[in-house]
């Protein structure tokens, strides 16, 4: 198992800190947010928190984000190619694109047409710099772009297969009703359980994200099957947005043990 860490997860962590428990933890990489309450790379300069990463055995795997990307505007240009500059100083291997999640521009030609137009912008700036985005797609029932199909044939459309990729999140795959996992055009798995017993799937938000154990309700260990038989190689990244988690006393106990409950599952199904 390749896994990773978003800082989502540990946002109280420094990013030396992060870094330095990504890599007790054996992950091949971290994935670093602009959207979490400290600043970015804790203020260092970009290069310095890259090389940071890369002496400690670890890729800068993804940087986060533009919100909400679909809504294409000057504004949202200049955020992208802002978060494009900053990824490629640090050497980080991809950018995350969040779309739209007020439930407004739902409707169907709308949706499509807005995907379409922000992509076609974004795509000569990745090609540009040779770097990759990833796109995901939220499950929630407000989202503009819920439908892992939508993204594929909008990408394909444009030619974009090379430098766009999407996000498998195993919580919003759950909420958006399941289906295909389309692991060649998966850049990045996150993963997230809910375990609260009684709580509808509609219901579920991010602050239900917590580690994965045996009391998952979205079937992580199902889904995580399904991507590697189907081909996929990446990584997995823990992105857990729950205060529970967020107040953890050891992280690197508690996340270990839920990797090794991963592991020991994926082993079992396998066997």
């Amino acid at each position: 198992m390749n896994f990773a860490l978003n800082h989502m997860t540990v946002p109280n962590l420094g990013y030396a800190e992060f870094l330095d428990l990504a890599a007790k933890l054996g992950c091949i990489g971290v994935e670093v947010r602009n959207d979490i309450t400290r600043e970015l790379f804790d203020g260092m300069d970009p290069a310095e928190a890259g090389k940071l990463a890369s002496d400690k055995g670890l890729r800068i795997l993804g940087l986060s984000q533009v919100y909400p990307f679909n809504d294409w505007t000057t504004e949202r240009e200049t955020a992208v190619r802002e978060l494009i500059e900053t990824a490629t100083a640090a050497g980080a291997e991809t950018v995350n694109l969040i779309p739209r999640n007020d439930g407004t521009a739902m409707g169907d030609g709308e949706r499509q047409s807005n995907l379409q137009t922000a992509l076609t912008a974004i795509l000569p700036m990745l090609q540009d710099a040779n770097i990759d985005a990833l796109v995901e797609p939220l499950g929630f029932q407000r989202s503009s772009l819920r439908s892992k199909a939508e993204l594929v044939e909008t990408i394909n459309s444009i030619g974009g297969s090379g430098h766009i990729k999407m996000v498998h999140d195993t919580f919003h795959h759950t909420l958006a009703g399941g289906g295909d996992v389309f692991a060649k055009s998966t850049g990045i798995v996150h993963i997230s359980a809910v375990t609260e017993a009684g709580l509808r799937f509609e219901d579920m938000e991010d602050e239900h994200r917590v580690l994965v154990d045996a009391r998952d309700r979205l079937g992580n260990i199902e889904q995580i099957n399904a991507l590697v038989k189907s081909g996929y190689t990446g990584a997995f990244s823990y992105e857990c947005f729950s205060p529970v988690v967020h107040a953890m006393s050891d992280p690197y106990a508690e996340i270990n043990a839920s990797f090794e409950f991963i592991s020991d599952q994926l082993r079992s199904w396998t066997a």
